[in-house]
C-alpha cells in the first residue's frame, strides 16, 4: 500500500477524521477480502473546505457494484456528515472516494 498525505490532517476535526480512518480501514479490507489486489494507492487530500480520501486497488474490480455492509457503512458515514462517496470501477482497478466537509463548510 502507498500513502499520499496532502494539507493539513492536523486541521482536521474529529468526526472527519475518524470517518476518514473507517473509510480507509474498510476500503482496504474489502480490496485484501474481495479483489485479489497486490497493491492500493491511498490518498488523503486535508483541505480548508473538505478532506477527501481515495482508495484505489489494482484488484480484478467488478461489472455490478453490491453495496453490502462495508461500502453502506461507508455511505452512511459520509452522508450524515454531509459529504458525497463515490464507488466505482475503474479499469483494472476499484476505487472508492470519499468527500467530506470541514469546518462547517459545505462540500
Amino acid at each position: 500500500m502507498t500513502l499520499d498525505e496532502r494539507g493539513d490532517p492536523s486541521a482536521v476535526p474529529a468526526a472527519p477524521a475518524v470517518a476518514v480512518y473507517r473509510i480507509v480501514q474498510e476500503a482496504l479490507t474489502n480490496a485484501l477480502k474481495h479483489s485479489g489486489a497486490a497493491k492500493a494507492q491511498v490518498t488523503i487530500a486535508c483541505g480548508p473546505r473538505s478532506v477527501v480520501v481515495e482508495v484505489t486497488d489494482d484488484g480484478r474490480g467488478c461489472d455490478e457494484i453490491v453495496e453490502r455492509h462495508g461500502l453502506a457503512g461507508m455511505r452512511e458515514r459520509v452522508s450524515a456528515l454531509g459529504g458525497t462517496l463515490t464507488v466505482e470501477p475503474v479499469p483494472g482497478a476499484f476505487s472508492i472516494r470519499a468527500e467530506i466537509p470541514v469546518a462547517g463548510s459545505p462540500v
